[in-house]
């Protein structure tokens, strides 16, 4: 059973903010949370010059100085520390084998809104089917509008499976007790385009169509949960804009990612990566068939 929450740690600002979070969340799910810090020797060492017991001592250090931040923090939390050498996206990866979450940190993108995605978190969320949280240090749980009543934002899609999508959210939202947002932009055809004297009746049509269709997506949902207040949003548009639009008042997004290797490297899919980087929030990309 995937009964701990397991975060990357590697010093930096970033990665204790996620810290914070992901100990925040173990806390929530009442489970053991596992600090994980790779180190790739002699790849990439910490600086130019150091030898492995300086990178393997700075790696101790990172660990340690975290794991007793969050002692102070949730001392009857269960906390346990892995330092792994390999390259960081493959042991992150394997460490989350097990684990019912995964927590990364990421960097913002200055003064603009959103997220600053680096090849380790990107090849992280491609290589694990685990659910994967991205945090940067603007949602730290001690910083303002990260209380438990913020909502949960949801992206659906009619045209796929997103069982295990919708239960994450669900269960999410009824564990932090705040309510749920479902989120879906739909197109109209592209034959349409080609209609020289379109009707706007048949897009009032398509949009009242794809609104039963996402009730009728919610509906069992609804009855499993049925303490959490759910609404959802249906817009014309890119589904990517509109859950980026809706983040500032989330307390977490979540997204769907097709389970896929592409030869050509990472690939997430145009709405998850949309929302991996503009949105301004924690986001959580579930692996769904």
């Amino acid at each position: 059973m995937k009964n701990h929450v397991t975060v990357g740690v590697d010093g930096s600002a970033e990665s204790r903010a996620a810290a914070r979070w992901a100990a925040r969340e173990a806390v929530l799910r009442q489970v053991p949370l596992r600090l994980v810090h790779a180190v790739d020797w002699p790849l990439d060492p910490v600086l130019p010059g150091l030898g492995k017991q300086d990178v393997d001592r700075w790696a101790d250090q990172a660990l340690t100085e975290t794991a007793q931040e969050l002692r102070r923090r949730h001392p009857h939390l269960e906390i346990t520390t892995r330092c792994p050498t390999a390259r960081p996206a493959a042991a992150l990866a394997a460490e989350a084998a097990d684990a019912a979450l995964l927590v990364l940190g990421s960097r913002g993108l200055g003064g603009l809104v959103g997220f600053l995605i680096g090849s380790v978190a990107l090849s992280t969320v491609v290589a694990t089917d685990t659910p994967v949280v991205l945090v940067r240090m603007a949602d730290d749980p001690d910083g303002p509008g990260t209380g438990s009543g913020t909502e949960i934002v949801v992206g659906v899609d009619i045209h796929e499976a997103c069982d295990r999508v919708l239960a994450f959210a669900f269960e999410e939202a009824a564990r932090r007790g705040c309510p749920l947002r479902a989120v879906h932009g739909w197109k109209m055809p592209p034959a349409y385009s080609y209609v020289p004297l379109f009707d706007p009746d048949n897009e009032r049509e398509v949009g009242q169509s794809v609104t039963h269709m996402v009730d009728d997506m919610l509906l069992p949902w609804r009855h499993k949960f049925p303490g959490v207040a759910v609404t959802h949003s249906v817009f014309r548009g890119s589904a990517g804009e509109h859950l980026v639009a809706a983040s500032p008042s989330a307390g977490l997004v979540v997204v769907g990612r097709r389970l896929r290797r592409s030869p050509l490297g990472a690939h997430v899919g145009p709405v998850a990566h949309a929302v991996l980087h503009h949105a301004s929030a924690p986001v959580a990309v579930i692996a769904h068939d």
